[in-house]
């Protein structure tokens, strides 16, 4: 199914890959799903997200920001919910109850938890406020990716379901979520070998072309 009128704003400018992330997400699904976007790109590190026409567009000048006709929607999990519910196939999420919450507590791991803490209004913070140096900050950067990377690792040697995806042998919610996890690891440097479940999903995913297609680097500003 595709759909005319998809704007996402997006924060793709390659001068720090962490803020890629949101927009990388909401891109593979619309790929996933065959539907037509129009893409604005938004550079972070240059201060686009504070200009005064996206702010009205988005009080809290972040990105992503998608607009579907005269639906207006911010945060990425939100319009990926979205993105499923209006446009359901192929789905994101399982039909079964208990698989549908593992599957959201599995993408959670980058959505909420690890990405939000290297965001650039957060990688400002620790430098410019509390002085830290390039380095700390990179280790900060390291700490929290491994972190999530880790967790995902454990999840996915345990959880049943774990096949050629995170759960089962079709892209959902999970593997979006890994992927945006795996991408700024590799950009940083980080060690990914103790992670070979992980490895093997994203080199699963990235053969997809909804999934490589979506990738910062092929975007049309990156740098």
């Amino acid at each position: 199914m595709a759909a005319a009128g998809f704007i996402a704003q997006s924060s793709l400018g390659n001068a720090c890959p962490t803020t890629l992330t949101p927009s990388f997400r909401v891109r593979i699904a619309m790929n996933l799903k065959g539907i037509a976007h129009e893409d604005t790109y938004l550079h972070l590190e240059k201060g686009d997200q504070f200009d005064p026409a996206y702010r009205a567009l988005n009080p809290q000048m972040v990105v992503p920001t998608l607009i579907d006709g005269e639906v207006k929607l911010f945060q990425s999990l939100a319009i990926l919910e979205y993105l499923d519910e209006t446009y359901p196939d192929p789905p994101l999420l399982p039909k079964d109850v208990a698989a549908r919450a593992w599957v959201r507590g599995f993408a959670l791991i980058n959505i909420a938890d690890s990405h939000p803490l290297i965001v650039p209004r957060i990688r400002h913070y620790l430098t410019d406020d509390l002085q830290l140096s390039q380095e700390q900050l990179v280790a900060w950067i390291g700490h929290w990716i491994g972190a999530g990377l880790a967790a995902m690792e454990t999840l996915l040697a345990e959880h049943r379901e774990t096949a050629r995806f995170c759960h089962g042998d079709a892209p959902t919610l999970a593997d979006i979520g890994l992927v945006t996890q795996v991408t700024p690891a590799k950009t940083f440097g980080a060690d990914v070998a103790p992670y070979p479940q992980v490895m093997r999903i994203y080199d699963a995913c990235m053969a997809i072309p909804a999934f490589a297609d979506a990738h910062p680097a092929k975007q049309p500003d990156a740098e």
